[in-house]
């Protein structure tokens, strides 16, 4: 049986589109769009984790773990700031584009076709940095996938998870304009139902001490995103292991 968290038809859903990972005006647009507001929050949360020794890269000694990595839009900058990246996803067809992305790139990046329950069992508290982006919004069980995402993170480290509220305001400008009005991305891409809210999270994982919600808007003027107070539509939130043993995954309630 497959692990709980796994949603076998999100799975074909992004599969399908595997060959536009890296194509900037392709299904995956919006996620190029966020990169560089995902990535000041990735350098500002693992630069507190560890300062990287003189002259060395900035997340030069971290090991970082990238889950649902598709393409590995995120995968490759982080790896390109000296971090130690493994990248997980269970979709063989984009494992393949990211390995091949990245070794055109000339990067050694761990990519592997699995799921975060078979990781936490084979590598708890292995991980400086666990990333969650864009990702919770596609597991059939939230508990049971974040819980094994705070299984994975090594005492002192920190879980960053980024997704969709789920309030009204994120269905009108996350599902129908994005997706209906503006093609930001595939008709059918999220689900309202599947959207999460911050305080779910952090019930997901209670053993994580988890700060406030970080919003992100979308500038029209400047078409870039950028940091904000409102978390009604797409927010980041960072959690912390604290310094004890690594939990144990959570076991689904179904």
């Amino acid at each position: 049986m497959p692990p709980p968290s796994l949603d076998p038809a999100e799975v074909a859903k992004f599969s399908k589109l595997a060959a536009e990972w890296w194509d900037p005006r392709g299904a995956f647009a919006p996620l190029h769009a966020l990169n560089p507001a995902r990535l000041e929050i990735i350098r500002d949360e693992a630069r507190a984790l560890a300062a990287a020794p003189p002259g060395a890269k900035p997340l030069a000694g971290l090991s970082i773990l990238d889950l649902g990595c598709g393409g590995g839009l995120v995968s490759v900058p982080v790896a390109r700031l000296g971090a130690r990246v493994t990248g997980v996803d269970a979709s063989p067809d984009a494992i393949a584009a990211a390995g091949a992305y990245a070794a055109e790139a000339g990067l050694a990046i761990d990519y592997r076709v699995g799921t975060v329950e078979a990781l936490a069992d084979e590598l708890a508290g292995g991980f400086d940095l666990v990333l969650a982006l864009e990702i919770v919004e596609h597991v059939a069980d939230v508990e049971a996938f974040l819980g094994a995402c705070a299984a994975l993170v090594r005492p002192g480290g920190k879980l960053i998870v980024s997704t969709l509220n789920r309030t009204a305001k994120a269905r009108a400008l996350g599902i129908f304009a994005a997706e209906r009005i503006l093609r930001w991305a595939p008709v059918g891409t999220h689900e309202f139902d599947k959207f999460v809210t911050p305080e779910e999270l952090a019930y997901a994982a209670p053993d994580l001490d988890w700060a406030e919600p970080i919003g992100l808007r979308f500038d029209p003027l400047s078409r870039q995103w950028r940091r904000a107070n409102d978390v009604d539509v797409n927010y980041f939130r960072v959690a912390r292991r604290p310094n004890a043993a690594p939990a144990t995954a959570k076991k689904s309630r179904a």
